[in-house]
């Protein structure tokens, strides 16, 4: 899932903008989807509140749609271990739409590439009622779909590439809202605005935006080309947007959109302290984060053990029964 801040209003309090960032869960009935329940009802978009993404209109509640192959022929896995089949994933994103979110976010190296391909089918005859976001920015072989060595390109030439193979698996003529997923070290920051600046003026792409920048990149991007959106992770136990970048994007009249609103999992309050987590197939990729090694788990979970009820709730999740 992905929580838009949109701009924002200075009058909010800090207190009320972090509890904003905890409303957002894998909301039950979107879940629900994944078993295809026939005769459910619909949502029109104008019952879930909307967000300013710079000019870019989306519902505050988006979905994030990043899966890859599973083992099994057909099946598809996220990147928290969790999978269903392909028909499931599809089911999925059109429940969404009928609920009214009209927010998709997804990327080239999801899959890679199968993410965008599944999004493209869901939304076919949609597009109109949607905002699709996806991302560029790593050396991913068009046709192995393999990483290259070095791992980041966002030169110009490829940037281009990259969006013409994406607008055919999204089935679209336009992306509603492109970003660089992370910032290429080899290719100055303008480079790539100005690459994206002529995509908007070839109708390609519609708004731009970065993930995980600094604050000077933030910058110098924005100075060539607009940036309606920053995508970092932010969550009430990852808070390090608040130092610098949200009151950036105040400054600028940029959006912020969160990754990983609940933490990776560990705002639902089923995460305990010996859970763990694997890094063979199907990976997960809280594996590799610092703050889910045991150690550093048993410390967090203690803190998540005592999250009161009424903020699980507002996650869309029931807090979990006591042994």
């Amino acid at each position: 899932m992905r929580k838009p801040f949109g701009r924002f209003d200075p009058s909010p309090s800090r207190r009320q903008m972090l509890a904003t960032a905890a409303t957002l869960g894998v909301a039950p009935w979107l879940l629900q989807a994944c078993a295809g329940q026939a005769g459910a009802t619909t949502t029109a978009s104008a019952a879930l509140p909307h967000r300013k993404l710079g000019t870019l209109d989306v519902t505050s509640i988006g979905l994030g749609c990043q899966w890859r192959p599973g083992a099994a022929p057909g099946s598809v896995v996220d990147n928290y271990s969790s999978g269903f089949d392909r028909p499931a994933a599809l089911r999925l994103i059109r429940r969404a739409v009928d609920r009214g979110v009209t927010f998709f976010d997804t990327a080239e190296a999801y899959g890679p590439f199968l993410s965008e391909a599944i999004v493209g089918e869901a939304l076919q005859g949609q597009r109109e009622r949607v905002v699709i976001a996806t991302k560029f920015g790593f050396d991913i072989d068009p046709v192995s779909g393999q990483r290259r060595p070095g791992g980041l390109n966002s030169r110009p030439a490829h940037i281009r590439a990259v969006v013409d193979a994406q607008l055919k698996r999204l089935r679209s003529d336009h992306v509603d809202l492109l970003y660089q997923h992370r910032v290429d070290p080899q290719v100055p920051i303008e480079d790539v605005a100005g690459t994206v600046k002529d995509l908007i003026a070839q109708g390609k792409v519609r708004h731009f935006g970065l993930s995980e920048p600094g604050v000077q990149t933030i910058r110098r991007a924005h100075a060539v080309q607009p940036l309606a959106a920053i995508q970092n992770e932010y969550s009430m136990i990852w808070r390090g947007a608040e130092a610098q970048v949200l009151p950036l994007c105040e400054e600028l009249g940029i959006g912020f959109v969160c990754w990983s609103p609940l933490a990776m999992g560990f705002l639902t309050g089923t995460i305990v302290a010996d859970r763990r987590f694997s890094g063979a197939p199907p990976e997960d990729f809280r594996a590799g984060v610092p703050r889910f090694a045991p150690d550093a788990l048993a410390a967090i979970a203690i803190r998540g053990e005592r999250l009161p009820p009424a903020v699980l709730r507002m996650s869309g999740v029931e807090a979990p029964a006591k042994p």
